[in-house]
């Protein structure tokens, strides 16, 4: 038996290594960073509100705040239903309900990473082990994927989808653009349709940037008919339609299809660009360097090296290009790209690697290596930054540690407050109280019965300001060590109600 126990551990590590390196990041980033932003606020406040208020939706926080756009209940109940467990156990053991946002997202991250897993499976069986490798480390080495995994953006959940099992496969269908992507390697055109058909109607109607080319891809190589694609894809759009026209109609109250009114929003209205414009080359000078690091110029090396990943690639860099028309642009449009770009640089890396003792060959393999490192350094300056990006969690969780006294608060959480870091996730129970209502000026809150105050103005009328809350402002590059410096400023601040003699006679740090 002594003999065997290192054979069995080195088995393990060897298959699920990558794995455990991978999820131990996320985990990092998750229990360092729990707090989240406006553009996950839909989807964090319904696991919030599934988790907590059950079937009492007149209590769901949509419907008092709707948002710009309706979007889909699907991916919030299944990621619930996969967190209520520890959710329940959490909840008999009196533990504060920031915890729940820690164990949804955590499962979040879980669906995704299983997936990735898959992908990279894929990666090992077409490729070798060599590119697997190199494509967990690029992966690990970049700090957005991982950090994005873990949120419940409405991209993320296109990302990710139910499994399910067909009796003619027997086999589980984890329908996610990585098991698209999975499946495409692995020569099985029905299920990848399937999988971008599900993502497109339920999650981002934008997955059709992808859908296409994708489509186009296997068409041209006769890896399926033009009949069978289009059978496939109407059989499995209408049952998903029907789906998610009858859930989210009850959720939202109202008859809706959700990915419909945000395609009418985005690409018939174009008012997403509401939210700023950008270049048309954005992408490809700022979004995919920042995001992918060295692995960028290694994509494009790995295409010149190797022909067999040609014929990925094409369809991705068309999807980048078609989502380039857009005005709107940021990063989480086409994260769903990094795993395929992923692929090509781990080619690149692999044969330099596999080169490595020949003259030329050796200096960039000392060149791969140090900008390796390089990437390392920039991921942790932007987990740094990234830290200090959540100013309204902070604050809130500040006020909650000052206060302890019995008697009841009421707390008013502005947008901005709200928008960096605050969810209901954040609030305690009795006897705190909280209110988010919109549209009240600075000089009416005297007249509000309000305890305490979370804004971004150092001075209100009425209120003391008891402290203040710094949040990531820029970073300065100089010579000096270490070269780069993130500059804080005063974010949020937190106000008492200079009526309340506990308040204006107790020790606070101030502002």
């Amino acid at each position: 038996m002594a003999t065997t126990k290192p054979t069995r551990i080195s088995k393990i590590l060897q298959e699920f290594g990558w794995d455990v390196m991978l999820g131990s990041i996320a985990a990092f980033y998750v229990v360092m960073v729990p707090y989240t932003k406006v553009e996950e606020s839909f989807n964090v406040q319904a696991m919030h509100d599934i988790l907590y208020h059950h079937h009492h939706i007149e209590k769901y926080d949509h419907l008092d705040f709707p948002g710009v756009v309706p979007r889909t209940f699907i991916g919030a109940f299944l990621v619930s239903l996969l967190a209520s467990p520890l959710v329940l156990l959490m909840h008999y053991f009196h533990m504060p309900k920031i915890y729940g946002l820690l164990i949804v997202r955590l499962a979040l991250g879980s669906i995704v990473l299983m997936t990735l897993r898959l992908f990279r499976l894929q990666v090992r069986r077409k490729f070798g082990y060599h590119v697997e490798a190199f494509f967990a480390i690029l992966t690990a080495l970049q700090f957005h994927l991982l950090f994005y995994s873990t949120r419940p953006l409405p991209n993320i959940l296109a990302f990710v989808l139910v499994d399910g099992m067909t009796p003619s496969s027997k086999q589980f269908m984890h329908k996610h653009v990585n098991l698209a992507y999975s499946f495409w390697f692995k020569g099985n055109p029905l299920t990848t349709l399937k999988c971008l058909t599900i993502s497109t109607v339920v999650f981002r109607c934008d997955t059709v940037l992808l859908f296409g080319p994708i489509g186009i891809e296997l068409l041209l190589s006769k890896s399926i008919s033009l009949w069978k694609a289009i059978i496939c894809c109407i059989s499995t759009a209408l049952p998903c339609i029907g789906f998610t026209v009858l859930v989210d109609s009850i959720m939202w109250q109202r008859i809706l299809w959700p990915e419909l009114e945000v395609f009418l929003f985005n690409s018939i209205q174009n008012r997403s660009s509401e939210w700023g414009t950008q270049p048309l080359h954005w992408y490809f000078t700022s979004a995919l360097p920042r995001s992918m690091l060295v692995a960028y110029p290694l994509s494009v090396i790995g295409v010149l090296l190797d022909r067999r990943i040609m014929r990925y690639m094409v369809p991705i860099l068309s999807f980048i290009l078609l989502y380039s028309k857009l005005p709107h642009k940021e990063l989480r449009f086409i994260i769903g790209s990094l795993p395929m770009l992923n692929v090509s640089a781990s080619l690149a890396a692999s044969r330099i690697y596999n080169n490595r003792k020949k003259n030329v060959w050796n200096g960039l393999y000392v060149l791969l290596f140090g900008s390796f490192v390089f990437s390392l350094g920039c991921s942790l300056v932007t987990f740094m930054a990234s830290y200090n990006n959540y100013p309204g969690g902070y604050a809130l969780k500040a006020l909650h540690q000052a206060d302890v006294s019995t008697g009841e608060k009421l707390v008013h959480i502005d947008t901005f407050a709200a928008m960096n870091g605050v969810s209901r996730f954040s609030e305690s129970e009795y006897p705190w109280r909280y209110s988010k209502e919109e549209g009240i000026a600075v000089k009416e809150y005297r007249s509000r019965n309000f305890t305490y105050l979370l804004n971004e103005h150092s001075e209100v009328a009425g209120y003391k300001c008891l402290l203040a809350v710094n949040g990531f402002s820029r970073a300065r590059i100089g010579f000096h060590f270490p070269p780069i410096l993130l500059l804080k400023e005063p974010k949020v601040f937190v106000h008492g109600n200079v009526g309340d003699q506990d308040i204006v006679f107790s020790n606070w740090p101030g502002c």
